[in-house]
């Protein structure tokens, strides 16, 4: 029988009493997200002009190819608009349209039919953020459904990992790491972060792979993350999430999601999650365009979720459509190439001064500078971040403001043109070398 409807007034709740979100107080408890400071370092830079107007300046901080490479060509954008012209302005759906999910599939990522996964496993994200809450999201929801569950991450994460899975009722570990090792995950440290959620009676939700990583640079094979993944999964962890939006910039080829799929059996396939777009290697920062890539019923439950919340644009599917359309290398050639030299010379250039450093793939170095630090009597990298800027035209990110353990480091992003790099890495080192005397 079906329940018989409430007098129109009457207040009714629009799901049934068994479904109501219990009442809680954490909310009222929660510690007060902080604004991101990564988007005002450079901002200091200012503060140098002033002071030496005509003296040039190194932004090494943000990684946005868009601002300090040429970004998307106006090529991809007028074929983009065109598209858009082509598509109209009416809503679509919310995964993005079925022939972006083709081009995702088909064109980029060549999804292998035997893995069992093609367009309908593709989902288009209002840039990289959007996409990391979408699963945040789905991980709680189908991991062991339950709020307050725990996201693992690595010991010095990209800050916003901090923040977004606390922001939709995850809580987040940083997972046991060396910095000689780069904060590398280990197999036992994935299980301990297990054991050590079990102890407050919570359940780890996913775990986050990072490679490239931002901030530090640490790249990882394939194999490695395959290990890695298999290990949490086997440990209970509910999702593993792959984040590869530095990939396509590396010096070797991109990784191939198909070897990822088949190194998995179909069940635990069914608990990885993949996120990639154009926001790095093609510059499209504010373009705003990701995908993940996830098992077909994860893939729903995210699709009805977002039918509320956020759709994509279809601009920012057209711009991807338009650079698959290129083909990938091509059309990332104007932010992979001139990263590519970059590194290649930031390498050299860090072995040859002794600095400890870690760098690996993607677009940053991670830098230690305890001395410095020390040799100013500062209590972490925060106030070098703010002096580099201000006093030698230098923009760089403090390690700090990654995680506690990140303290006596730097990070130093190398996405510009050589002759960029290399005046910021001279600069800082001038620096360096005149704070510690």
């Amino acid at each position: 029988m079906s329940t018989p409807l409430l007098s129109p007034e009457t207040p009714a709740f629009a799901v049934s009493e068994g479904n109501l979100v219990p009442v809680g107080d954490h909310l009222g408890r929660l510690a007060p997200i902080p604004p991101s400071r990564m988007f005002l370092i450079n901002k200091s830079l200012k503060v140098f002009q002033e002071k030496q107007p005509g003296v040039p300046v190194f932004d090494a901080s943000q990684g946005d190819g868009g601002a300090s490479l040429p970004g998307v060509p106006e090529a991809l954008l007028d074929r983009a608009f065109a598209l858009q012209k082509q598509h109209g302005t009416a809503y679509d759906m919310p995964f993005g349209t079925d022939a972006y999910r083709r081009a995702v599939a088909e064109q980029y990522w060549k999804l292998d039919a035997a893995t069992g996964w093609g367009p309908a496993n593709v989902i288009g994200t209002q840039g990289g953020r959007d996409g990391l809450v979408k699963a945040y999201q789905a991980m709680l929801a189908l991991g062991h459904g339950r709020q307050g569950d725990v996201v693992v991450v690595s010991r010095v994460p990209w800050i916003s990992y901090n923040w977004g899975p606390y922001g939709i009722g995850a809580n987040v570990m940083w997972a046991p790491g060396r910095a000689e090792e780069g904060w590398a995950y280990s197999e036992e440290g994935i299980r301990a972060c297990v054991a050590e959620a079990a102890k407050s009676g919570r359940k780890v939700a996913g775990l986050v792979i990072t490679s490239p990583d931002n901030p530090t640079g640490q790249t990882l094979t394939l194999d490695r993350q395959i290990a890695l993944a298999r290990a949490a999964l086997e440990a209970g962890v509910a999702f593993v999430l792959f984040d590869w939006m530095y990939h396509a910039v590396g010096d070797g080829e991109p990784y191939d999601v198909n070897v990822l799929l088949r190194a998995f059996e179909p069940e635990l396939r069914k608990r990885l999650m993949i996120l990639d777009g154009i926001t790095k290697s093609l510059g499209g920062s504010n373009v705003r365009n990701c995908h993940l890539l996830a098992d077909e019923a994860v893939v729903k439950v995210i699709v009805a979720q977002a039918s509320h919340t956020v759709i994509p644009s279809f601009f920012s599917l057209a711009v991807a459509m338009a650079a698959y359309e290129m083909g990938f290398r091509k059309a990332s050639a104007p932010i992979a190439d001139p990263t590519r030299a970059s590194r290649a010379w930031l390498r050299g250039f860090l072995k040859d001064q002794g600095l400890t450093h870690i760098i690996g793939q993607g677009y940053y170095a991670f830098i230690r500078v305890a001395d410095a630090v020390a040799a100013q009597g500062w209590a972490d990298s925060e106030p070098l971040g703010q002096h580099l800027a201000e006093n030698h035209g230098v923009a760089v990110v403090p390690g700090a403001f990654f995680s506690p353990y990140g303290a006596e480091w730097i990070r130093f992003s190398y996405a510009t043109p050589v002759e960029r790099t290399q005046g910021a890495a001279e600069r800082l080192m001038e620096a360096l070398k005149t704070l510690q005397n």
